[in-house]
């Protein structure tokens, strides 16, 4: 079943697709607000296509076994123990699926970028470099990987193609998710072959901030031009 996506398409005439995944407990809708409020306006492109989905509710042992919307478990919001990698490649089964339906209505793979706020950003690292490396790129906000998930991507070493581009921002005060997380993550990915970028915020808690969506609009046109969209049709 696929009915916990929650897909807000904010342009339909499009060659491109980029897909933002919310932070935990939030919803696809309010991954959207939240991104309104900061631009005063929804995040639009002419050609390119944005989707929210939302995760589904689970059991998340950070909150005591309570259900929230989170696209996979932890044993605790820390970089230093395992990830809960049956969780995880059980929600990239049903992103693939995501992938692969608008694939079907034409958009090209390497025309598809995926990311998201914190775990969000977590879960399109994980989805695009174990799974998916021949999507456009994928950026991450706030975001980390645990640091034993180097053993899941040591496919990367061994893959002579290009790897999807990484876009990174994180605050420097962030006292949730650390920003030695995120830098940890970026030099790790870079180590494994990634063309990745760490764009500092200074005094930035967990959250987000207008120039860092800017800098994100800039890098997601950077990557699916226009121009290409209409030599693709």
């Amino acid at each position: 079943s696929r009915k916990f996506f929650f897909i807000f398409f904010l342009n339909a005439q499009n060659n491109s697709c980029c897909t933002l995944l919310c932070d935990t407990g939030d919803t696809g809708q309010g991954a959207r607000t939240w991104i309104k409020q900061i631009l005063s306006q929804d995040m639009v492109f002419q050609h390119i296509k944005v989707i929210y989905p939302t995760a589904p509710a689970r059991p998340y042992t950070p909150m005591k076994g309570a259900f929230s919307t989170v696209w996979f478990d932890r044993y605790k919001i820390s970089n230093d123990c395992p990830e809960h990698i049956e969780s995880i490649d059980s929600m990239c089964r049903g992103l693939t699926d995501l992938i692969n339906d608008e694939i079907k209505n034409g958009i090209a793979k390497n025309r598809i970028l995926i990311g998201g706020f914190s775990m969000g950003g977590g879960m399109a690292m994980h989805l695009a470099y174990r799974f998916h490396q021949d999507l456009a790129g994928v950026f991450a906000l706030s975001s980390f990987l645990n640091k034993d998930s180097a053993k899941n991507c040591l496919a990367l070493k061994r893959n002579d193609s290009v790897l999807p581009e990484l876009f990174q921002c994180h605050g420097t005060a962030d006292e949730l998710v650390l920003y030695s997380w995120g830098e940890e993550t970026n030099k790790m990915l870079k180590s494994l072959g990634v063309s990745t970028s760490l764009h500092t915020f200074p005094n930035l808690n967990h959250e987000l901030s207008r120039t860092e969506i800017e800098k994100l609009k800039t890098w997601i046109v950077k990557k699916l031009p226009a121009e290409a969209a209409k030599t693709s049709e």
